[in-house]
């Protein structure tokens, strides 16, 4: 494999990589204050819009984009320029119906949407979003074009302006709302998630624009037209659509999952209190007569679940960060395989199992080490109820990640069905647990995690299995496992300790940070110390060869 061919993958996932951290960064400075600002039952109409709003997305741009970027990787590793260009267009074209669609059916069906998910309170914030599911929608077909060509520098824009946008005019708006909008404050406060979802798609907007500035720039670095004839728009269409079609089928299974447990959840717990209504407070019944007020079960319904929905916005920020390269596998295996280069492909699809380990391992321990103290230190949070919920989710953090870096392998080697049957044989296990758990009173909301960790638990075991038995010369998973998991584990408990003893003294946000440093640099030394990252890893980077020099990696 030349130098240039063995960057092409983790130059790529670099870049992306630097993108994901900074627009998770972005997104935590957002949701932390807006956490604040929100109380638990106005964060649960905002996550309820956004379950749905994932749905609509899901279905637009799961499949499309990865189909988009193979195929453009391998006209590319063909020379067919003209197949490239065919390609887009009729992707872009797609994009734009099915963004449409997504648009109609949230802003005209919002409230039969609400009320499924046993949230009525939340037509607001879903109509508020439904702008941004179309301007996604069209940003997925240049974010795949580019991808294609392995060039990652445009996604990773476009994503930090949608960020940073979301959170100003989202905050600003949420902050607005609560304070200038005249009403009770039950009102106020779900006026206010309405704010800061329609900030959310105020921000998918100018990233829009920025990606069509961005190529309408670009069109003369495009290359001239080529000598090759393309395909017609229904063969191509037809190749996209059966490649898109079973990735987005298996990633609209992980929506519905989530869509299902939302509604589960919120249900049981709302059936709790029927059944229990001495635990209804007399701040439910009261709120009840305010201008927007909620019935007193949902009310105390939803108190709860934004405790767990609270905890899940840190959940998500492992798995978001695994897009860098979950997004740069696909089109790099799928151009060795198009050379027939089998061997390449292994080392590519091995290298991102340990450099996602590497990633994903140590910060689900640390979210299980310190669960309570974070959520305490962010969201106010008692950390008796809301710390066993962040904990079991740090688990849970786990198995998503390697179970979406799985999935890419699986895909990128052709074979698409199988991690749509992983995923529905976990969100079926997940809900079945949450029948049990959550609508028992001793249990309530913290049976939720417990369905979560077992669900991704046997999703990504079943993964592991499958990319095992099917591929040819499949990763090595003690290699690719076993010092990462050792590193952690003790970093784990490092982070735990320097907590304890800091918190003791100087109070648990300073304590909390003093263990995540400790954690940090215990975690650093291991890695080097235990040689967890190879040279063949390092080679495929950047600067990989200088940093392995650095690092005394050999």
């Amino acid at each position: 494999m030349s130098e240039s061919k063995k960057s092409t993958f983790f130059g790529g996932a670099a870049i992306l990589a630097v993108g994901s951290i900074i627009v998770k960064l972005i997104g935590a400075v957002y949701k932390i204050p807006l956490g604040r600002i929100l109380s638990e039952e106005a964060y649960v109409d905002f996550n309820t819009s956004y379950n749905i709003y994932n749905f609509f997305l899901t279905i637009s741009t799961a499949g499309l984009p990865v189909a988009l970027s193979k195929t453009i990787s391998e006209a590319n590793t063909l020379g067919r320029q003209n197949q490239v260009r065919r390609v887009f267009s009729v992707a872009l074209k797609t994009f734009l119906l099915l963004g449409l669609v997504s648009f109609i059916a949230m802003s005209v069906f919002g409230q039969p949407l609400a009320n499924f998910m046993e949230d009525e309170s939340a037509v607001h914030c879903v109509r508020a979003l439904s702008p941004s599911v179309l301007c996604v929608c069209i940003m997925a077909a240049f974010r795949g074009y580019y991808q294609g060509h392995s060039n990652m520098v445009p996604t990773a824009v476009s994503q930090i302006i949608e960020a940073t946008c979301k959170m100003i005019f989202g905050l600003a708006l949420a902050y607005a709302v609560l304070t200038l909008l005249p009403g009770e404050p039950s009102y106020r406060q779900r006026m206010s998630a309405t704010g800061a979802i329609a900030g959310v798609s105020i921000g998918s907007v100018i990233a829009l624009l920025y990606m069509l500035f961005h190529f309408a720039r670009d069109k003369d670095r495009r290359g001239a037209r080529g000598s090759d004839t393309p395909d017609g728009d229904g063969a191509i269409l037809s190749r996209l659509l059966r490649l898109a079609i079973p990735i987005t089928l298996g990633s609209a299974a992980i929506s519905i999952v989530t869509i299902i447990d939302s509604k589960v959840v919120l249900s049981l717990l709302k059936q709790m209190y029927v059944d229990m209504p001495e635990l209804i407070t007399p701040e439910a019944v009261a709120q009840q007569l305010n201008k927007g007020g909620v019935e007193p079960v949902l009310y105390m319904a939803q108190g709860l679940k934004g405790i767990y929905d609270k905890c899940m916005a840190i959940y998500n920020l492992p798995s978001q960060l695994m897009v860098a390269i979950t997004a740069s596998v696909i089109p790099a295996v799928s151009a060795c395989l198009a050379r027939r280069d089998k061997t390449g492909a292994s080392r590519i699809s091995e290298s991102a199992l340990r450099i996602g380990a590497l990633l994903f391992l140590p910060m689900g321990f640390g979210l299980f080490a310190l669960g309570g103290p974070i959520v305490q230190m962010l969201f106010k949070l008692d950390p008796v109820s809301a710390g066993p919920i962040m904990s079991e989710l740090g688990l849970a953090s786990i198995f998503v990640c390697l179970m979406l870096i799985c999935n890419s392998i699986l895909q990128a080697h052709g074979m698409v069905n199988l991690p749509m049957l992983t995923v529905v044989v976990g969100g079926i296990i997940k809900i079945l647990v949450n029948y049990m758990l959550v609508g028992n009173y001793d249990i309530n909301i913290k049976g939720a995690p417990i369905g979560t960790l077992v669900c991704f638990a046997v999703a990504s075991a079943m993964d592991l299995f499958f990319i095992y038995r099917a591929i040819p010369h499949p990763p090595k998973y003690s290699r690719v496992f076993l010092k990462p998991l050792a590193a952690s584990a003790f970093m784990g408990l490092a982070a735990w300790g320097c907590h304890g003893l800091v918190a003791r003294f100087l109070g648990n946000s300073i304590g909390t940070l003093a263990g995540i440093l400790a954690g940090m640099v215990v975690y650093a030394v291991l890695i080097l110390a235990l040689k967890a990252i190879s040279p063949d890893d390092l080679s495929l980077m950047p600067k990989g060869d200088k940093i392995a020099k650095l690092l005394h990696i050999q």
